[in-house]
């Protein structure tokens, strides 16, 4: 609240101050008009009370003020585009600042939360595998789902490791031929493990071979499942297909709410979760997508966005053929 206030506080000085800089533009504009006016009737009337009025020289000294009118109009209008360039260029720069700002806040707090959840589960279990005696079973039951959480950690670190080395152009991607078929497959069958009361199905063809970063692959083809996952009803289907024709493409399709044509570009924005009431209460950080993006630009592929029919999202990650 007090942050909030603070802000309205800022813009209120800066209109404040832009309009009070308009307002002496147009009041010396208006004094200089009115003494270059002044100047002009003085000098008619000097040549008037001569006695010796040439009509030539009232021209004269009616287009010198006209002259200084042009300049007083151009010399302002300059002033005036100067002005109103640099508060637009302040303006937007402070209010682009602010919105990263919110976002990074937010980027926090969804973090936070996301991070502190599989360090409790995995706490708590292991507190319950050490203060109880359980048979074989159970202890088993606890440590596969601690090592789910463990790997649900290890994914968000690193997304976030990076996100930032990527940002900071300081991953450098290996490029060999991954057999992308085999990548996908193990990636399904960990959400499959992660999710048993959720519906996957998958279509993959065979002998897909993708030059590139296989970390960068995986991460890739995680978080789009995740994503479907995490923004689609519990009952609903989630399709995954792989296919193999003149291009690679990957297709992850959810049943979900869907997104809104106006955010459909913004939901690649680092930090950006779409204002959708049904995805906002849903887990997540903002750096999914936009991860996603930049890996796919990487290998020089594209990402597109389509609706599902009749609800839902459809995610196509395109890669070049390597042969």
């Amino acid at each position: 609240m007090k942050k909030t206030r603070r802000l309205q506080l800022i813009f209120g000085i800066y209109w404040f101050m832009l309009a009070y800089i308009l307002a002496a533009l147009i009041w010396w504009f208006i004094a200089l008009n009115h003494q270059n006016q002044e100047m002009t009737d003085l000098k008619i009337h000097d040549v008037i009370s001569t006695g010796a009025a040439k009509v030539n020289e009232i021209s004269s000294i009616e287009a010198t003020r006209n002259r200084k009118v042009a300049q007083y109009i151009g010399e302002g209008s300059i002033f005036l585009l100067l002005i109103a360039a640099g508060a637009i260029y302040i303006y937007r720069a402070v209010n682009r600042q602010l919105k990263q700002s919110i976002q990074q806040q937010n980027f926090m707090m969804a973090i936070t939360h996301e991070l502190k959840t599989p360090i409790a589960v995995a706490q708590l279990n292991l507190e319950t595998l050490k203060k109880r005696n359980l048979n074989e079973e159970q202890q088993q039951r606890l440590i596969t789902t601690t090592l789910q959480e463990t790997k649900r950690l290890n994914a968000l670190c690193n997304n976030m490791l990076l996100t930032s080395q990527i940002d900071a152009g300081g991953y450098k991607i290996t490029k060999e031929n991954i057999q992308f078929d085999e990548l996908l497959e193990r990636c399904v069958e960990e959400f499959c493990a992660r999710f048993p009361d959720r519906k996957i199905n998958s279509q993959i063809a065979e002998n897909v071979i993708i030059e590139g970063d296989e970390l960068l692959l995986q991460m890739a083809a995680n978080n789009l499942i995740d994503n479907a996952i995490k923004y689609s009803p519990k009952n609903s289907l989630v399709n995954i297909l792989l296919e193999n024709n003149t291009s690679i493409q990957l297709s992850v399709i959810d049943e979900g709410a869907g997104i809104e044509e106006t955010e459909k570009q913004k939901v690649f924005q680092k930090y950006y979760r779409t204002g959708n009431a049904a995805t906002q209460s849903a887990k997540g950080t903002g750096l999914g997508l936009y991860l996603i993006q930049k890996v796919v630009t990487a290998h020089k592929g594209s990402i597109t966005l389509h609706n599902n029919i009749p609800n839902g999202c459809r995610f196509v990650l395109t890669f070049p053929k390597t042969v």
